[in-house]
C-alpha cells in the first residue's frame, strides 16, 4: 500500500474535518482530493454537503465555519460533531477551537503528531480507528 501526501492545510474543511484522515482520502482507488479539491472526482455526498455549500461561508470568504458566522456553531455543525465525537473519537468543533486559538499551521501540525502511528509513523485513519499504512489499531 503507497502512503498518501502528509497533511496539508487545504486539507482541513469548513466545517474542522481533516480531510488527510479520511477513508476516502486514505484509499488506493477511486482517492477523494479532500473537500476543497475537484469536485468532479468526489463522491456526491461531499459534493452537496450543506456545510461545505453554506451561504455564509460562500458569502463572508470565510474558510471555516467558526469565523465571520453569527450562527457558529449551527446545527447541522454540532449534529456532526456529536456524530464523529461519538463514533471517531474526533470533535470537529474542538478542531474549529483549535484553529482560531492557534491558527491553521499550528494545527495542522499537531495534526500530524496526535494522529501518527506509534508503530511506522503511518496516518491513523479517523473512520477505522487504524493505521492506513501498518494497520494497528489506535482505538
Amino acid at each position: 500500500m503507497s502512503v498518501r501526501p502528509g497533511m496539508k492545510l487545504e486539507l482541513i474543511a469548513p466545517c474542522g474535518m481533516n480531510c488527510a484522515l479520511c477513508m476516502a482520502w486514505l484509499r488506493e482507488k477511486n482517492r477523494c482530493p479532500g473537500c476543497r479539491g475537484d469536485d468532479a472526482v468526489k463522491a456526491r455526498s461531499c459534493v452537496s454537503c450543506i456545510i461545505k455549500n453554506c451561504d455564509v461561508l460562500r458569502e463572508s470568504g470565510a474558510k471555516y465555519c467558526s469565523t465571520r458566522c453569527e450562527k457558529f456553531p449551527c446545527k447541522r455543525l454540532r449534529d456532526l460533531d456529536k456524530r464523529y465525537r461519538t463514533k471517531y473519537h474526533m470533535s470537529m468543533l474542538e478542531n474549529l477551537e483549535d484553529i482560531e486559538e492557534l491558527g491553521i499551521r499550528a494545527f495542522v501540525r499537531n495534526e500530524k503528531e496526535r494522529w501518527a502511528c506509534p508503530e511506522c509513523g503511518g496516518i491513523i485513519c479517523v473512520h477505522r480507528g487504524a493505521c492506513s499504512s501498518c494497520g494497528r489499531t489506535a482505538y
